[in-house]
């Protein structure tokens, strides 16, 4: 059954791909390429086409659409050392960031922009004690860099970061039941400290201040729930619980905040995903899958940088299996929740969403 199952199960990796505006993580850290048979490798690519935008002044002034469409690759290989012992190597891109307020709007933020881009790398090894239980544990390391210009009515900010590599570990075990096609696996994954180094200048009416700087980020810790079982003949139930400490990451450079008091990043709160899918095999070769996600909120007053609350998601995804290829396609709607941005912005952002699009080529081998 298990095999009969597995194309479906493949399909909650195509509906995977993070939008999570009200933060900046792109990859869910998913570890469900260590459960493919024999030797596997996997291509991903997906793009997420937000659409973000707010107004001040009881809605004199808006913002215009403040986000931008991006794409992000992953790559997977899983290989067996012994009958009992398996390798995986995973490359994502777990955090990120893309956005641009549009000039010659009146918006008090207009022509401000961020960016950071990520590249992660992450090895485990998973042992299998019998046919149901089985341990895995690995490390990974994320390089990070950045840049920020913010132009408010009281003074323009910039800031560029280099390139800098932290590393965390992750541990997680799992339990299944081949005979019904039922797995549960948990993962903790641990945090990850960047120590960037920068360059910040920032004008005011009284002149302008630069200087190079240093300060630390966090990659919070996280732990992950992925659950699936057959509930009937070619039919699989799945879904999944994933809780992140957002209340650790922050970024505050210190010229920034000696001057303004703030941070330009934090968080008010954890975050909490919860995902439930259903998949069905339809012949030997087409299966296909229905999954809705669930975003905690309470980020509000958020960043000016990230300026949605929670979200609420629906998807669908189809996979052809041919041999030992298979290909899936996937699309997802998300409906971003509202947010008040921190004063003195205190812009308003409702009525907010996203389209993510997803397509993955694995390989038996």
């Amino acid at each position: 059954m298990m095999k009969t199952l597995a194309p479906a199960g493949a399909m909650a990796l195509a509906l995977s791909t993070t939008a999570a505006m009200a933060t900046v993580e792109r990859s869910p850290q998913s570890m469900a390429i260590l459960f493919e048979p024999g030797r596997y490798f996997e291509l991903g690519i997906s793009n997420v086409n937000p659409k973000v935008s707010g107004t001040v002044g009881g809605g004199a002034l808006g913002s215009g659409d403040m986000t931008r469409s991006y794409q992000s690759l992953s790559f997977g290989m899983k290989m067996p050392i012994t009958p009992d012992l398996d390798v995986a190597l995973i490359i994502d891109e777990p955090i990120g960031a893309d956005l641009l307020y549009p000039t010659g709007t009146g918006y008090p933020l207009a022509g401000s922009n961020a960016e950071i881009n990520s590249v992660g790398v992450t090895g485990v090894l998973r042992y299998r004690f019998n046919e149901n239980m089985s341990a895995y544990g690995g490390l990974r390391a994320v390089r990070t860099n950045g840049e920020v210009e913010l132009f408010t009515p009281s003074f323009t900010y910039r800031m560029s970061v280099d390139d800098d590599v932290a590393f965390g570990w992750l541990l997680g075990a799992a339990y299944e039941l081949p005979q019904y096609a039922a797995r549960v696996a948990v993962t903790y994954n641990s945090r990850l400290k960047h120590n960037f180094d920068a360059s910040e200048a920032l004008t005011t009416g009284l002149g302008t201040m630069s200087q190079d700087t240093a300060f630390s980020t966090i990659i919070p810790e996280s732990v992950n729930i992925e659950a699936q079982t057959g509930i009937a003949a070619d039919t699989l139930l799945m879904g999944g619980i994933r809780w992140v400490k957002w209340t650790d990451f922050d970024i505050t450079p210190p010229l920034y905040e000696s001057v303004t008091g703030g941070t330009l990043v934090s968080y008010r709160t954890e975050a909490v995903v919860y995902s439930i899918g259903i998949g069905r095999r339809f012949n030997e070769n087409w299966s296909g899958a229905l999954m809705a996600s669930y975003q905690t909120d309470g980020f509000t007053p958020t960043s000016n940088l990230g300026p949605t609350d929670g979200q609420r998601s629906i998807g669908v995804a189809v996979t052809y299996t041919q041999d030992n290829i298979k290909v899936t396609g996937g699309l997802r709607y998300i409906d971003l929740g509202d947010a008040t941005t921190v004063p003195p912005i205190g812009g308003q952002f409702n009525d907010n969403h996203a389209i993510a699009a997803g397509l993955r080529i694995g390989y038996t081998f």
